[in-house]
């Protein structure tokens, strides 16, 4: 046999071999099914909730999964803010969930606030949430919210209730019961000030009263 007819045949068996390798890795890609879900950053959503929203309870084929598609369904949640998904040929599929925040629950008509200003029914599932005891008017309670949830979450587990509280100087003031006792005077322009508590319970030494971090920073302590 010629070198060149040798050179032809194995150029034939090369191209054979690769097309049979393209027909191996499509059949993979086209029955491969999903193996293995991951999920990540959901607090107030289960695992299996999340599987059930993206209906991936069955565990289907993964070419027929549309990356687009589960995010648009999970994010029908009212918890969920974003959602970011990424799969691999090995079946694995990982679901990145960003949830709202539960900011408050709201004693006047047992409900509870998202921090997208969304009203949902509360099904006192969650603790560590601070209640709003009394009616307050919409616009003072968005603004309210929207400091809140840039609020320290270690600090606002130590809320125990918040009352709106407005005087003739400030229409946004509101008392804080806190957890330990002591009674908090706070406006939303100065919420941030929240964030101080433990700073301040420090210069107390161990005194139970009236501290005021709506202007002036000053404590008063209880009879």
């Amino acid at each position: 046999m010629s070198k060149q007819k040798k050179n032809k045949k194995r150029g034939f068996l090369k191209v054979l071999i690769i097309l049979g390798l393209c027909g191996l890795i499509i059949t993979y890609i086209l029955t491969v099914k999903v193996k293995n879900i991951y999920i990540v950053g959901n607090n107030l959503l289960k695992d299996q909730e999340v599987i059930e929203l993206a209906n991936l309870e069955n565990y289907p084929k993964l070419f027929k999964i549309s990356s687009y598609s589960l995010k648009n369904k999970i994010k029908l949640n009212q918890y969920v803010k974003d959602v970011r998904i990424t799969k691999s040929l090995f079946g694995k599929i990982t679901i990145y969930i960003e949830e709202y925040n539960v900011l408050l629950k709201n004693d006047v008509d047992n409900t509870m606030y998202l921090s997208n200003f969304k009203k949902i029914p509360n099904d006192n599932q969650f603790v560590g949430i601070p209640s709003l005891i009394n009616a307050t008017p919409d616009d003072i309670l968005k603004s309210f919210l929207e400091k809140l949830d840039k609020i320290d979450k270690t600090i606002l587990t130590k809320i125990s209730e918040i009352e709106y509280r407005p005087n003739e100087y400030d229409k946004d003031l509101f008392l804080f019961y806190m957890n330990d006792g002591n009674y908090v005077y706070i406006t939303t322009t100065r919420l941030n000030n929240i964030n101080k508590y433990d700073e301040v319970l420090l210069e107390l030494d161990g005194k139970k009263g009236i501290i005021y971090l709506d202007s002036g920073n000053h404590f008063q302590a209880f009879e």
